[in-house]
């Protein structure tokens, strides 16, 4: 039974009410944000499920919320601030870090997971794949957010971001097709039908977010307001998502993530005052509470079961990744330090 829309409303708000006041905490203690909330929300939710208290978090709802609503917030705005002349100059490093890099970290999870995870249901090769592309997406903004305090070179700073980016929407598309792969018997899968499906769902929401940003660009020509662009700003993201991945079947994080590089273009150059000030705030703002959701979230999803039961798989998933992430980057160090 689906919850009341007044309750769902006084949980986000609660939640919101939270994360106001852990953020505090969290640079008291020196501690990621991101990380502290998840903590909360674990314990939050098991004090309340040993209570008898229904969260009323089900499949559907947390799915449609994280995917449909957050998702979006979340990957423009990091398309929309970042030095799209920088990403520009880096562009053939990053693509080699968010694609073959990302691709090659996936099959040694997998491979990792298939062969440490033992038990007596066994653990087939598609479901470590999906263990894979789940474990490779990245997070660099806790890191990254340290950078200006730390004195870091600012190319250092994009190289991160713009893999981060494009590494999320590669995860997204590869786990879609092995998702798919998963559903369908064997027979009927061909290798280079797999090969072509990335092609056109990677490639398609790229296409996508190119016309949904160029189009915007078009639409915000039209005004000058600061509240305006804003609007146009917000409308452009979720226009991009909705198009690409419900309308044509493609990447709507790509197109999310192209839409994003050009409005954060068209408004850093052309607003160089307090109406792109007001811009980036409003961002700002968007992806702080998007993000306080999120990993609330997440951590509501996480139960003691989990660690009473799979402990062992998540240290061999944690060691698989950390392997698997070292080979591929180590793999371009020579690369990234010669461009």
């Amino acid at each position: 039974m689906a919850m009341p829309i007044s309750h769902v409303i006084m949980m986000l708000a609660g939640m919101l009410i939270l994360a106001l006041m852990l953020r505090p905490l969290a640079g008291r203690w020196q501690l990621p944000f991101a990380a502290l909330l998840v903590l909360v929300g674990f314990l939050g939710s098991e004090i309340l499920v040993w209570s008898g208290v229904d969260t009323g978090l089900r499949h559907d709802s947390f799915h449609d919320l994280i995917f449909y609503v957050l998702l979006p917030l979340l990957v423009f705005e990091a398309a929309f601030k970042i030095d799209a002349v920088l990403l520009r100059r880096n562009l053939f490093v990053i693509l080699t870090l968010s694609i073959p890099v990302l691709l090659l970290s996936i099959l040694v999870t997998a491979a990792l997971a298939y062969v440490l995870i033992d038990n007596d249901w066994g653990f087939p090769w598609i479901a470590a794949l999906l263990t894979g592309a789940v474990l490779v997406a990245t997070d660099a903004s806790p890191i990254t957010s340290q950078f200006a305090r730390l004195g870091v070179p600012h190319r250092l700073r994009v190289l991160m971001e713009g893999e981060d980016l494009f590494n999320d929407a590669t995860a997204i598309v590869v786990f879609g097709i092995f998702l798919y792969i998963a559903q369908h018997p064997w027979e009927d899968i061909e290798a280079a039908d797999v090969a072509l499906s990335f092609l056109i769902v990677f490639f398609g929401g790229l296409f996508v977010g190119l016309l949904v940003g160029l189009g915007f660009l078009l639409v915000s020509r039209l005004f000058e307001d600061a509240i305006q662009q804003a609007m146009i700003t917000l409308i452009s993201a979720y226009t991009a998502f909705i198009v690409a991945n419900e309308m044509l079947k493609v990447s709507g994080v790509m197109a999310v993530l192209i839409t994003g590089l050009i409005m954060g273009r068209v408004i850093h150059n052309d607003f160089q005052d307090e109406r792109g000030s007001f811009v980036d705030t409003f961002w700002s703002f968007n992806v702080h509470v998007a993000e306080s959701l999120m990993f609330l979230l997440m951590g509501m999803t996480v139960t003691l079961a989990m660690f009473e039961q799979r402990w062992l798989a998540m240290l061999i998933g944690i060691a698989a990744l950390l392997i698997a992430r070292a080979i591929g980057i180590f793999g371009t160090g020579l690369l990234i330090n010669r461009l």
